[in-house]
């Protein structure tokens, strides 16, 4: 038997694996923390080179900083997680579950949901988190849109278009969340906002001028008089790519498809110019936000001068009892036209409930329903029946992208 020169392996032979294996590792190229393990990450917040076992240290070390230095928590607390099935929710219960049992922090920890009703994108994105749920070990509750207002986010898009779809969202939302944390029993609902939403927020409020939710953008805990649930943020300093990075060298399972409405928001304006800020300074993330924290707005200039006038007003026990009787009552009327509440201030003071939905609320009729109110006069009154409603916006704009003309 004859063997072909070049299959023979002379006794030096070596494989190729086992030869790359051997070749030795650049400087520049090794962990600046362990010197020893090749480098897999390059943190955008500082440009350090770390291998995947130290960026795990490091990323998990900070949020627990972030936790202890704020006193966010504290024994035997339950907390609501805001999970979604995104990488910020996914990896959010994973770090806080992971922290829990390291730390002993003694905390109750339970997944919290709302389904919005957007076929086609937040279907897919709850049945990523009912396997977190078993991957986890922890207890889920959905709250969905269609319950508790008897409207989703498809039939909402329908009605005010795409374009203000994320200012209708954003309100139900924020109460969806709160109701599912009393449902529950919670008053503390833990959400996944990263460095990057918060310096997107602190721009989005300075290119409109909202300079009453400028102070409150960067705060790491944020707490509402007509709300007895408040929210924390551990994620605060933490920079999304570092979350994308957590989560693919950790081989989480989370959903990775962005909201069919979300490119029509605001936001997205605001992302892309501090993605061009960053790329000049790659520090600009934090910079944003440590402006915020340290920004000083000036008070309004309140005129104290009043003026008093007599206003002849029925009381409305006597008009039922048919008395013309008018009373001449003293009311307070400020420079500016407005009148001052005076002794019925005290019945409209934060911690109300709503006259319609019965939430609580700063004011008489709460946010979420003035916006439903607006969707009813603007629902038409005969609507037409067709397959192309019943799949949802999301879905339909999913296969308009597929034509081809």
């Amino acid at each position: 038997m004859t063997v072909a020169p070049e299959t023979i392996r002379s006794p030096e032979f070596v494989p190729r694996a086992t030869r790359l294996a051997q070749r030795p590792v650049k400087i520049s190229a090794l962990c600046e923390l362990c010197h020893s393990r090749k480098a897999a990450v390059k943190r955008p917040k500082n440009l350090q080179k770390l291998c995947q076992l130290c960026f795990f240290n490091v990323f998990e070390t900070e949020i627990h900083q972030t936790i202890t230095n704020n006193n966010l928590y504290h024994r035997g607390e339950k907390l609501a997680l805001g999970a979604s099935g995104g990488k910020d929710s996914t990896v959010l219960a994973y770090v806080m579950k992971t922290l829990n049992d390291r730390y002993d922090y003694g905390l109750d920890l339970v997944l919290l949901s709302i389904d919005e009703g957007i076929v086609g994108y937040r279907d897919d994105s709850l049945a990523t988190v009912k396997r977190n749920q078993v991957q986890y070990g922890l207890p889920l509750e959905i709250v969905s849109y269609k319950d508790l207002y008897n409207w989703t986010m498809d039939e909402i898009v329908t009605c005010c278009g795409i374009r203000n779809s994320c200012t209708y969202c954003g309100v139900l939302r924020r109460q969806a969340l709160d109701r599912g944390a009393l449902k529950l029993g919670i008053n503390h609902v833990v959400t996944g906002h990263n460095a990057d939403d918060m310096a997107e927020t602190v721009l989005m409020n300075i290119l409109r001028g909202d300079l009453a939710r400028l102070e409150k953008s960067t705060a790491i805990i944020t707490e509402s008089a007509g709300s007895p649930v408040k929210r924390s943020k551990p994620f605060k300093f933490t920079y999304q790519k570092e979350i994308v990075l957590y989560a693919h060298f950790k081989k989480l399972d989370y959903f990775s498809t962005e909201c069919t409405y979300a490119p029509e928001a605001f936001r997205g304006t605001a992302r892309e110019l501090m993605k061009q800020l960053e790329k000049s300074r790659s520090s600009t993330v934090i910079d944003i936000i440590y402006s915020g924290e340290n920004l000083l707005l000036q008070p309004k200039r309140i005129n104290k001068q009043k003026q008093f006038r007599k206003v002849k007003t029925i009381d409305k026990k006597t008009a039922e009892n048919g008395q013309n009787n008018n009373k001449n009552r003293e009311m307070e009327v400020l420079s500016d036209g407005s009148i001052s509440l005076g002794h019925d201030r005290a019945k409209y003071k934060d911690g109300n409930k709503c006259l319609k939905c019965g939430y609580l609320s700063s004011n008489k009729i709460c946010k979420a329903c003035v916006l439903l109110q607006t969707l009813e006069k603007m629902k038409p009154k005969i609507t037409i029946d067709n397959n192309i409603s019943t799949d949802g916006a999301a879905k339909v704009l999913r296969s308009l992208e597929t034509l081809s003309f």
